[in-house]
């Protein structure tokens, strides 16, 4: 039992740490496309929100 969540967890480290090494940093244009995309989809759904409350509210 402890020798199997000892492997498991070995196995979980050393995955993350190969995500780690493949992964790199983004630069200056690859953060702003993100930031753009993040915060229209934040929007997007804060609308779709709003939306659905509000005809909640009008057909209660």
């Amino acid at each position: 039992m402890i020798n199997s969540t000892t492997s498991k967890l070995k196995n979980f480290i050393q995955e993350c740490v190969r995500v780690l090494k493949v992964t790199k940093k983004p630069n200056n244009e690859e953060l702003k496309i993100i930031v753009k995309i993040s915060g229209m989809g934040i929007l997007i759904i804060g609308i779709i929100g709003f939306i659905i409350q509000m005809l909640w509210e009008f057909y209660r």
